[in-house]
């Protein structure tokens, strides 16, 4: 008489633990960026309300002469807003002094995984003064957080 096998013999087992262990070697540092660049998204989202008011400014000719970006300050004939208060994962946001209109962001240090890594946004306009956004590659040190970016 024969009698059926119940259960799972432990070499089978055992490839579901190794399957398992490969998979969470491979997910958990994805998992972790993902979630740094979804903290440093509220950084990245801080500088939106200046980007829209610099943008008004030099559409209105306020802060655009001679092909550039000029005057550009926080509270500027009340179209660009005023600085944004430190909380949660933004450290602080500047414009530059120099009135171009670069926006420098960062980051809260020691908040969740961030450490005061910077966004900074340089603008670019054309001749007609519409403005184009970059991240400044060289300068931004959101861009090279352990070999990845988070911006």
């Amino acid at each position: 008489m024969q009698q059926m096998q119940k259960g799972f013999t432990l070499i089978e087992l055992m490839i579901v633990v190794a399957i398992i262990g490969i998979l969470a070697a491979v997910a958990v540092p994805a998992y972790q960026q993902y979630t740094l660049k979804a903290r440093f998204s509220e950084v990245i989202n801080a500088t939106s309300g200046i980007k829209a008011g610099v943008e008004v400014c030099v559409q209105q000719g306020d802060c655009f002469e001679e092909g550039k970006v000029v005057k550009a300050a926080f509270g500027f004939n009340g179209v660009i807003p005023l600085a944004p208060t430190a909380a949660g994962a933004v450290g602080d946001v500047a414009l530059a002094a120099d009135g171009s209109g670069a926006i420098t962001a960062k980051a809260a240090a020691k908040f969740n995984g961030l450490n005061g890594e910077t966004y900074i946004l340089i603008p670019t306009p054309d001749a007609q003064g519409k403005l184009t956004w970059a991240v400044d590659a060289t300068n931004s040190t959101c861009r090279t957080r352990d070999g990845g970016a988070i911006c």
